[in-house]
C-alpha cells in the first residue's frame, strides 16, 4: 500500500498558472506597512508579557522558553506575509486571464500584483519606528558597569574635608537616566527574548546584543518578506490540488459509468 501510496504522488505534477508582475511597492503599501507595524507592536507586547513572567532558575528553561518565543514569532511573521504573498499572485492570475480575454484594466491594478521585493519593503517600512532607536542605541551604547554605591554613614564627615569632598561626592549624587538609557530600555522590550537569552548579568553579552539589535529587528521583516515570496508556492499548492481532485471527480464518474453500464448489460430482457 504504501508503494502505490508512494507512486500515485510521483505522478503528481504541479500545476502552475501565469500571473502578471507587479511593482515594488504600490497604494498599499504605506497601509501593508502600518499593518505589519500594529502586527509586530501587538507580538512584541505579548512577548514581553510571556518572557517577563516566565523567571526560571533553570537555564535549560529558560533558553527553551525563549528560544520557542523567537520561533513563534518569525513562524507568525512567515504565516502573515505568505498570505499576502498568496493573494498578490492570485490577483496577478486574474489580470492575466484579463490580458489574454483583451480586457483592459488600470495601472494601478497591476502594480498590487506580486513582485519578489514588496514583502521585504512592507516589513522594512513597518519597522522603522523601532528600528531607527536601535540604530541610535547600537552606535551609542557603551558597556555597563554598577554603580560604586553609597557612603556609609561614618564617611559623612569626610564630605566636610576640602582635599576629598569633590571625589566622594561622586558617590552620594549617582547620574540620573538619560535619553539612551530610555532608548536602551525601550530597544531591550522590544528585543526581550534575545536579552533573556544571554542573561541581564552578562555585560559582555549585552553590549553586543545593542550593537547587534537593528539585524535582530529585522527578523520578523525579513520572514515576512520570505514569507511573501512563498505565495507562489502557496497558488501552486492550491492549484495542484483542485486539479487532483478535478482528476478523483472524473475517475469517480467514469467507474461509476462504466458499472452503471455493466448492471444493465447483466439485467434479462423482458419479454412482450
Amino acid at each position: 500500500m504504501d508503494i502505490k501510496t508512494q507512486a500515485a504522488q510521483k505522478k503528481i505534477k504541479e500545476v502552475k498558472k501565469p500571473f502578471l508582475t507587479g511593482s515594488i511597492t504600490d497604494e498599499n503599501t504605506f497601509k501593508s506597512s502600518l499593518k505589519f507595524l500594529g502586527l509586530l507592536v501587538m507580538i512584541v507586547f505579548v512577548a514581553f508579557i510571556a518572557c517577563s513572567s516566565a523567571a526560571f532558575g533553570s537555564d535549560i528553561l529558560r533558553i527553551g522558553l525563549n528560544s520557542a518565543v523567537i520561533i513563534v514569532i518569525l513562524m507568525l511573521m512567515f504565516n502573515f506575509g505568505s498570505n499576502h504573498g498568496a493573494e498578490a499572485v492570485s490577483h496577478g492570475e486574474i489580470l492575466w486571464q484579463r490580458k489574454e480575454k483583451g480586457r483592459p484594466f488600470s495601472e494601478s491594478e497591476q502594480r498590487l500584483c506580486f513582485h519578489q521585493m514588496k514583502g521585504y519593503v512592507i516589513g522594512l517600512l513597518g519597522s522603522l519606528l523601532i528600528l531607527i532607536p536601535a540604530v541610535i542605541l547600537a552606535f551609542k551604547t557603551q558597556i555597563q558597569t554598577t554603580d560604586s554605591g553609597t557612603l556609609p554613614g561614618w564617611m559623612n564627615a569626610y564630605l566636610r574635608r576640602g582635599d576629598i569632598s569633590s571625589a566622594l561626592m561622586n558617590y552620594t549624587n549617582p547620574e540620573g537616566m538619560g535619553a539612551i538609557d530610555y532608548i536602551r530600555a525601550f530597544v531591550r522590550i522590544c528585543i526581550i527574548p534575545f536579552v533573556n537569552l544571554v542573561g541581564h548579568n552578562n555585560n559582555a553579552a549585552m553590549l553586543t546584543l545593542e550593537r547587534i539589535s537593528p539585524l535582530i529587528l529585522l527578523l520578523p521583516a525579513a520572514a515576512y518578506g520570505t514569507g511573501y515570496i512563498s505565495g507562489k508556492s502557496v497558488r501552486t499548492r492550491i492549484h495542484t490540488t483542485i486539479s487532483e481532485n478535478e482528476k478523483k471527480r472524473i475517475r469517480r464518474d467514469n467507474k461509476r459509468r462504466k458499472q452503471n453500464r455493466t448492471v444493465r448489460r447483466r439485467e434479462p430482457e423482458q419479454l412482450n
